[in-house]
């Protein structure tokens, strides 16, 4: 009998050793420890760049912004870009009547340009909301395109453009899809049809500014045309790649 109670004794102080450790494991004034990722260093470059560059009082969203420089690294990651800092946007999750082209340096942190673009004539009115990657479809494609050649051709000196997105764009070069400049595009167009001209397919800009953009961002840099839509998918869009890449090779991602 004695070695019985001894038992139940045993058990019970125990059963309250335990019950106090577990009391204190869950005590909540011991606070996790914050573990710090490569990928939540890249989120953090990225809204610091957001800010730094005044994309939101440009009228450029965060996650248009994220997805466009994921790509940017994936792309040169991937080696098929120059040395140049230059990613450019064209956002049409917005209207033809807003400046929703943006010429970005990513190491100045600054727009060099924002200014209006055409989508095609079958991609929608005011709103571009069709898109297609075939020939004579006269819509525009998404996703990531790298600048390519410069020549002369019927709108006078235009880009060439190879789409990377299989599927959605990679079509570009037999569709004649290129950066040109074009008359429609204007404030005055807007003004007489609440909406401004539409081209063949083509990312087309204003013909006083076409130079410029040429000159800017040719030679091997990326233009990202934004859509969000569901069926849109790229294999440049793995952040964890585009985040581990950064973090190798841009020295300012900690700053």
């Amino acid at each position: 009998m004695r070695k019985y109670i001894l038992g139940i004794t045993g058990l019970l102080s125990i059963a309250f050793c335990l019950t106090i450790s577990s009391f204190k494991s869950t005590d909540k004034s011991e606070k996790p420890k914050q573990v710090i990722t490569t990928d939540s260093i890249y989120m953090n470059y990225i809204n610091t760049l957001y800010a730094a560059v005044h994309l939101k009082e440009a009228g450029l969203s965060l996650p248009v912004f994220e997805k466009a420089i994921t790509g940017f690294y994936n792309l040169k990651k991937s080696g098929q870009l120059s040395n140049k800092a230059i990613l450019t946007i064209a956002d049409f999750d917005q209207s033809s009547t807003k400046k929703r082209l943006y010429i970005i340096d990513l190491d100045k942190k600054e727009i060099l340009l924002n200014t209006w673009v055409a989508h095609g004539q079958k991609s929608g009115n005011d709103e571009a909301i069709n898109f297609s990657n075939k020939n004579d479809s006269f819509t525009s494609s998404l996703g990531f395109y790298v600048t390519g050649e410069v020549y002369r051709g019927i709108h006078g000196r235009s880009l060439k453009l190879d789409g990377m997105d299989l599927g959605f764009n990679d079509n570009a070069r037999s569709r004649s899809i290129v950066v040109h400049g074009a008359p429609y595009v204007s404030e005055g167009t807007i003004n007489a049809l609440g909406r401004l001209g539409r081209s063949q397919g083509c990312p087309a800009v204003a013909p006083e500014v076409a130079d410029k953009v040429i000159n800017t961002i040719g030679d091997k840099t990326v233009l990202f045309i934004n859509k969000s839509v569901n069926n849109y998918s790229s294999k440049y869009l793995d952040e964890t790649l585009a985040a581990n890449f950064a973090l190798d090779t841009t020295t300012h991602l900690m700053d």
